[in-house]
């Protein structure tokens, strides 16, 4: 008797491939489909306004009957920040660590969302089935507790799905990344291996933790004044040796940003962290305490505007002030995109006397989280897998990683860069591409979610780039004829009270343009044309002849 062959295993990503952050990936086997990770990006440049930006779920939605659940690898933003949005259209369990439930559970109870979801908490090494995926998760390093990677087995084979790692043998809780499994996967045989190429660029190992640790060691004693030391709230281990070095020199800490506040209640409550004994002080009670005993943990590393390090720099916290001798440990890296932001945060701590301390000037001072070259050498070498895919990255950091596999042993045509939407099949002896699905992005902006596209980003482009003109017309109802010179403001082009001269000749230049009408303004004769779009023509004319610029025009029409 002939038996069928496995069904081919789809793999699609929604997010995360060809751009760092908004991870979201999606496994299909036998008709049920498998999320792993829901997560969201920060605005660029490019997108102003937006608050954030989250994966475009619409074939998740399409298919929702289909899901059979959402599985978290750990709890930072680029992999849960998006599950308040997208988690209610699809009603599906959740799986994750405690860690990451706990974050993720403080999320939906700002959304209204607390004790709707079925939350299931995971443990390591032990396996559960969801649909006809049978999971493992499998402890890993990272910069935040409880992350995991994915051990995925269906009949057609494993699929190692690492998330977002790296190898640190003497962690600060003591709790390394789990060789042992990723070896003896690769002793059973790991069909495809999904990796993280975040650090792909960056040679050598991971430095230890322990580095940090003995960094602090260092600065803590002899820093005089108040002492600031900025990371991510999510960074629990940095949190950590923060209060360890804090303990050691006898400065209480004072924890700052809510966010901070948050995370390190949820870590307490399930064991992560060790807070000594009556070390922690209420931002209330800081001036009780002489400057030089005390420690601010602070949100803000990144220069975000409104972020707690930023309106202590700015002299704009209420309760904390920076002033001359104090000292502030930007402990976290300067990630892509923010260089300005932070520099310019450093520029306001400079001003106010304090000294900076930076991975620029010292570069122990931050260990990151995402495995550089070697480490990724040894994933693919433990797990010794058929196919490669690499996972999270830019598309350079993706072929860089590809290559790398490749340079491993991997066979040219086992190997495939995607990137967001595309839909690869794989089977035993083969892995393609076959096709692509629905994907995009969805800009969050206040409260609300997808009503900002393209056209809105645009126009806020160029209203930021070359402000605005309003001309104001009164019209005659019966006959159309205008009743007074036309009005101008202008905001973001030039400043009126100085231009006054300048104004008066564009009132000039649509006064004409409407003598001239619709033809001498090069309307097409079909065209049905009055007095707003024959003034909204003139003025950009006038503007771009005068100043080279193209600001946005709004007439507005009054008819008495």
């Amino acid at each position: 008797m002939n038996r069928q062959p496995p069904a081919p295993l789809e793999i699609m990503p929604l997010g995360g491939l060809g751009e760092i952050g908004m991870n979201l990936m999606v496994y299909g086997y036998e008709n049920k489909l498998l999320v792993v990770d829901c997560g969201l990006t920060f605005p660029s440049p490019d997108t102003p306004g937006v608050d954030f930006i989250i994966p475009d779920a619409r074939f998740l939605v399409e298919n929702r009957e289909r899901v059979v659940g959402i599985v978290l690898t750990h709890g930072h933003e680029d992999h849960i920040g998006a599950m308040p949005y997208i988690w209610p259209i699809l009603q599906v369990p959740i799986y994750g660590t405690a860690m990451t439930l706990g974050l993720l559970e403080g999320k939906f109870r700002e959304h209204g969302l607390l004790g709707q979801a079925d939350m299931i908490e995971t443990k390591h090494r032990q396996p559960l089935q969801v649909g006809p995926f049978n999971i493992t998760f499998v402890h890993v390093t990272h910069s935040i507790v409880d992350s995991s990677a994915l051990a995925i087995r269906t009949p057609l084979g494993t699929i190692v799905h690492t998330g977002d790692f790296k190898i640190d043998h003497t962690p600060v809780n003591d709790l390394p990344t789990d060789l042992y499994t990723f070896a003896h996967l690769g002793e059973k045989g790991v069909l495809a291996l999904l990796s993280d190429s975040t650090n792909i660029n960056r040679p050598g190992a991971t430095i230890s933790e322990q580095t940090v640790s003995d960094v602090f060691t260092k600065l803590f004693p002899r820093a005089k004044g108040l002492l600031v030391v900025a990371t991510f709230s999510s960074n629990i281990q940095r949190i950590q040796q923060v209060m360890h070095a804090a303990a050691a020199v006898k400065r209480k800490v004072l924890l700052n940003g809510r966010s901070m506040l948050a995370n390190v209640n949820v870590a307490r409550g399930l064991g992560h962290i060790d807070i000594p004994d009556d070390i922690l002080i209420d931002i209330r009670k800081l001036d009780h305490y002489p400057r030089e005993q005390v420690v601010v943990i602070s949100t803000g590393s990144q220069g975000e505007p409104n972020s707690s390090l930023v309106r202590i720099a700015s002299g704009e916290h209420q309760e904390i002030q920076i002033r001359p001798g104090d000292t502030v440990i930007l402990s976290s890296r300067f990630i892509p995109g923010n260089e300005r932001t932070i520099w310019s945060l450093i520029n306001l701590l400079f001003k106010r006397g304090a000294e900076v301390i930076h991975e620029k000037i010292l570069p122990e001072v931050h260990v990151s989280g995402h495995a550089p070259r070697e480490d990724l050498k040894l994933m693919l070498a433990l797990t010794r897998p058929k196919f490669f895919i690499p996972i999270h990255g830019e598309r350079r950091h993706l072929q860089n990683h590809r290559d790398l596999a490749l340079g491993l042993g991997i066979p040219e045509t086992n190997s495939l860069v995607l990137e967001n939407g595309d839909r690869a099949l794989l089977t035993r002896d083969s892995l393609s591409l076959d096709g692509t699905i629905p994907c995009g992005r969805v800009f969050v902006d206040g409260k609300g979610v997808g009503d900002v596209g393209d056209i809105v980003l645009r126009d806020r482009l160029h209203l930021s780039e070359d402000g605005m003109v309003v001309v104001v017309l009164v019209i005659a109802k019966a006959g159309g004829e205008i009743l007074q010179r036309p009005e101008l403001l202008t905001r973001g082009v030039v400043y009126e009270d100085e231009n006054l001269d300048l104004l008066e000749e564009a009132k000039d230049a649509v006064e004409a343009a409407l003598a001239l009408g619709s033809k001498g303004m090069d309307f097409s004769d079909d065209e049905v044309v009055g007095a707003a779009e024959i003034a909204q023509r003139a003025l950009r004319r006038f503007f771009k002849k005068r100043l080279g610029r193209r600001p946005a025009v709004f007439p507005l029409v009054m008819e008495m």
